[in-house]
């Protein structure tokens, strides 16, 4: 008799148990640029290491290290969510990741700033000024598996509700209130924002122009997002104040001022330039 295939049972990072997807972690990789034949090898690979209980971590990691030694512009794509996580929980990296992330879409961006409300003063995360709207937004940073929920956005919406009542007395013009996550929102969360018109953006949400829709969109790619950078190299680099991939393309020499080799470095502006460029249809192997 031939031997049936079960799909194994996967724990999530919040603690969910769910029925493995091959489809949806095909997508992914397909998503990042792998080609089907590629994704299809990985697959194959996979099989034979789950195991019922398996985490989506583990799975993700054998997945990223299979991908890296075939394609690593797709690698590093396909690592971009692991690579906000990167960006540290002190937050302050994640908070400048966002304010170049909307200043790269045409606003007028200013990070922490102290803005007077009707009842007291609030610093904001990030500022942003496009068309005669202000915005106000709030970053909240989070580890993996732990949403956003509706407590915070209650919070942020208190605190643009004072700044606003304040700016009213002035006559300043069209306001707006944002709340930025990493992960995602609760239910609670998403339909308080609705209800309040607060503006919420996590990393699938709104669906099409979640976080990774724009990152991947505007060729928005975190410095850790790249596979030939350490940890140790990404931080020294945040730390510097240089975010995105591309400001690696515009500033090379940050890359000696973070005591990263010739040698090493030439690999590195080789990957982020890969990574921001147009995409192109991975039909061969790149290492």
């Amino acid at each position: 008799m031939e031997e049936q295939h079960v799909t194994p049972m996967i724990r999530k990072a919040d603690g969910e148990v769910v029925v493995f997807s091959e489809k949806k972690l095909r997508r992914s990789l397909t998503r990042s640029g792998a080609t089907e034949d590629v994704a299809g090898e990985i697959m194959a690979a996979l099989r034979s290491r789950l195991y019922p209980g398996i985490t989506t971590r583990e799975i993700y990691d054998l997945a990223f290290s299979m991908l890296k030694d075939i394609t690593r512009p797709a690698a590093a794509r396909y690592h971009l969510k692991r690579a906000i996580l990167e960006l540290g929980p002190s937050g302050f990296p994640f908070e400048q990741f966002m304010g170049e992330l909307f200043r790269r879409q045409g606003y007028a961006v200013q990070t922490n700033q102290f803005i007077e409300g009707k009842c007291v003063r609030h610093e904001v995360d990030v500022t942003a000024a496009l068309q005669a709207t202000e915005n106000f937004i709030e970053c909240k940073y989070h580890q993996a598996g732990i949403k956003c929920d509706v407590k915070v956005a209650l919070y942020v919406h208190a605190r643009f509700e004072d700044i606003s009542r304040a700016a009213a007395k002035h006559e300043i013009g069209r306001m707006k209130g944002w709340l930025v996550t990493n992960t995602r929102f609760s239910r609670d969360a998403l339909q308080f924002g609705a209800c309040a018109g607060l503006q919420l953006l996590s990393w699938d949400y709104p669906s099409g122009n979640g976080l990774k829709d724009i990152i991947d969109r505007q060729q928005l790619y975190p410095v850790t997002c790249l596979t030939t950078l350490s940890h140790y190299e990404k931080s020294r680099l945040l730390r510097a104040n240089v975010v995105l991939c591309s400001d690696l393309l515009d500033q090379p020499e940050s890359l000696a001022q973070a005591a990263i080799s010739a040698e090493k470095a030439s690999r590195v502006m080789e990957e982020a330039g890969k990574l921001c460029s147009q995409r192109q249809h991975h039909g061969a192997r790149t290492t």
